[in-house]
């Protein structure tokens, strides 16, 4: 019989955690791998968890990996803290499982944002692999990698994105910094198209193309800031080539 290891990483998640541990309690394992909360997190994890693990964060691809060296099922699902699987999607993933046609399976995520789920602002993500093999590379927005081809599910996750407007920006800001050292490394040198183009092409790409349009004020607030979020790249990244963060 095919096991399954679901792994969530943490960090002060106690307003979340423990719906995204319920939801998932029909898996075979699961592995929490916490960056040393200081709010209740720890203590509520350990009534749901099989293992609990704690790992000094440094990005989110190592983190991912230091938890999935400690995986034993023969697949394995990623979820985060804010995330909920709900039955429809438990009931597609298990039937899945028993006669997988693929080595992973990306998973729809409609983003939530200003109380209601925005289904024209959604991502489709690899979440669901076979665990030989699997692996993330990325510091920021990191790339899960599977053997084998790779399918998709029907059914959509539960995604409660953003706590908020200010927690919304805040994550941007950071993922900003985070992409901005990438781009650092690798010697990318900023121009006026990166500061001026991509940002109006992503807002044009969320708003427009993807139909954001459709979802409201809430959508139209989303691709703004996505627009910034670019933006905030490469100011950062022009701030790290002159030595002034």
């Amino acid at each position: 019989m095919v096991k399954l290891s679901v792994i969530i990483p943490t960090f002060n998640e106690e307003a979340f955690v423990e719906e995204a541990l319920k939801s998932v309690s029909f898996a075979d394992e699961i592995i929490v791998v916490d960056s040393f909360s200081t709010d209740k997190t720890p203590e509520i994890v350990k009534k749901y968890a099989t293992k609990f693990l704690q790992r000094t964060f440094d990005n989110f691809s190592n983190q991912k990996n230091f938890a999935l060296k400690e995986a034993s099922g023969d697949w394995v699902l990623f979820l985060d803290a804010d995330e909920r699987i709900p039955q429809k999607l438990k009931t597609e993933i298990l039937k899945t499982l028993e006669n997988p046609k693929h080595g992973g399976y990306k998973l729809n995520f409609p983003h939530y944002f200003m109380d209601r789920f925005l289904y024209h602002h959604s991502d489709d993500v690899l979440r669901l692999v076979i665990r030989d093999g699997a692996h993330f590379t990325g510091l920021v927005h990191e790339k899960l990698n599977c053997k084998g081809s790779i399918g998709k599910l029907k059914s959509m996750v539960e995604h409660y994105t953003y706590k908020g407007l200010q927690n919304y920006i805040s994550k941007k800001e950071s993922y900003a910094w985070f992409q901005a050292e990438q781009l650092f490394a690798k010697g990318k040198k900023v121009t006026w198209g990166h500061l001026l183009i991509k940002p109006t092409f992503r807002f044009i790409k969320s708003y427009i193309i993807r139909g954001s349009y459709k979802d409201g004020v809430p959508g139209l607030t989303i691709s703004v800031i996505n627009a910034y979020g670019v933006f905030s790249r490469y100011v950062k990244l022009m701030l790290l080539q002159k030595g002034m963060r």
